[in-house]
């Protein structure tokens, strides 16, 4: 079983990517749905209570919308969130990665979005960042109905695409149609297939 790190900035289809892969063949682990369910947890919920005020909490529900408002404009507390929740979401990916038979897939991929800036890529075996364009990632995200001053907010909250293609071992450039990005995935599952059978072969 291969490990890999799936990353890339705020609006450039980690997502969409990660649900190609599944596609192809790969087993998948969104970080994003297990700090959700973190955030429904009531230790969970005390802890950010505790560190960032009775606004983000109401009726023992996280104000998601709040919170992200406050950490996205102040890195300090961005931190501070991502200290609460990054060592749970660790062990619960550790906790699937334990289920998981090795006939059950060669390859897993794991969802995860301050890879980089958080210092995590010795936790993978290979990454893969996902990329668009600015004007690409602006257009996409404005058609959700995010304003393009909070996407432009968050884009700078994270280090630059082009940093983390360097440090990468692959890249999917999702600027252009679905199927031109789903070649490009296809062909990087069969490359990581092909490594995760000639390791286990040796």
């Amino acid at each position: 079983m291969i490990v890999v790190g799936l990353t890339g900035n705020y609006g450039m289809g980690k997502s969409t990517v990660a649900g190609m892969f599944k596609e192809a063949g790969a087993l998948t682990i969104d970080t994003d749905e297990i700090v959700k369910e973190l955030l429904r947890e009531p230790a969970v919920i005390n802890e950010i209570k505790n560190a960032f005020g009775e606004d983000v909490v109401a009726n023992n529900v996280i104000n998601k919308k709040k919170l992200a408002d406050i950490v996205f404009q102040n890195p300090h507390l961005r931190i501070s969130l991502e200290n609460i929740l990054h060592p749970k979401v660790f062990e619960e990916v550790n906790k699937r990665l334990s289920r998981i038979h090795s006939g059950d897939a060669a390859v897993v991929i794991i969802e995860a979005p301050v890879l980089f800036e958080r210092g995590y890529q010795n936790r993978f075996d290979k990454i893969i960042t996902v990329f668009a364009s600015e004007e690409v990632t602006l257009k996409r995200l404005k058609a959700k109905g995010i304003p393009e001053e909070e996407a432009l907010r968050r884009l700078k909250s994270q280090f630059p695409s082009g940093m983390k293609i360097g440090k990468s071992d692959f890249t999917i450039d999702n600027s252009g149609d679905p199927e031109e990005t789903r070649k490009q995935v296809e062909t990087v599952y069969e490359e990581l297939a092909a490594m995760e059978r000639r390791h286990g072969n040796n």
